[in-house]
């Protein structure tokens, strides 16, 4: 096991640890929510870097690293959902989007192609985060700020819309124009 890919598995075993925060009700578990969150992305960003940095590339990890991530968020935004923070609609969007997007990457790479992340799709990750966070933290401790978060969750569906249609038009005639063998 290399450092990223234990880097990765922390970030798994974040989940269930989030989850479970938020779905039992205490006092400033909000913070708590906020800081295994915060850790699990810390996580994602060290063991990118770690890899590239000391070429510790494994097939584990491609596979791995952006699974952890979409089980992240899209676990984050189903507890947001069910505490009533984050409209149904908005987060069926933002995981139809993951799934579309993972599912189309899946049927190039069948084919022999690689789609990298989009400028979008990075964009959109970061937005994901930052707003996931700032709806962690609530209300209660940004106050006035709390727009902001508010402001993430449109961002977010206008960057999940717009890349999900950027790789459809940049890759889509390339990959279902091919026959599989």
């Amino acid at each position: 096991m290399s450092v990223p890919n234990i880097l990765t598995g922390l970030r798994i075993v974040c989940i269930p640890a989030l989850v479970i925060v938020l779905m039992i009700p205490f006092g400033k578990n909000n913070i708590v929510a906020f800081s295994i969150f915060l850790l699990a992305s810390l996580t994602d960003m060290l063991d990118g870097f770690w890899a590239r940095r000391k070429k510790l590339i494994t097939v584990s990890g491609q596979l791995l690293d952006p699974i952890a991530d979409k089980l992240l968020v899209a676990s984050a935004l189903i507890c947001l959902v069910e505490l009533g923070i984050v409209k149904a609609w908005m987060v069926i969007i933002i995981i139809g989007r993951e799934i579309a997007v993972t599912g189309f990457r899946a049927l190039a790479s069948s084919k022999g192609y690689n789609i990298p992340a989009s400028v979008l799709g990075k964009i959109k990750m970061v937005l994901e985060t930052t707003t996931i966070m700032l709806l962690l933290l609530g209300k209660e401790v940004l106050g006035k700020f709390y727009f902001f978060s508010q402001l993430g969750l449109w961002l977010i569906i206008a960057t999940a819309i717009f890349s999900a249609v950027e790789y459809c038009f940049k890759y889509g005639r390339l990959v279902l124009s091919q026959r599989s063998s």
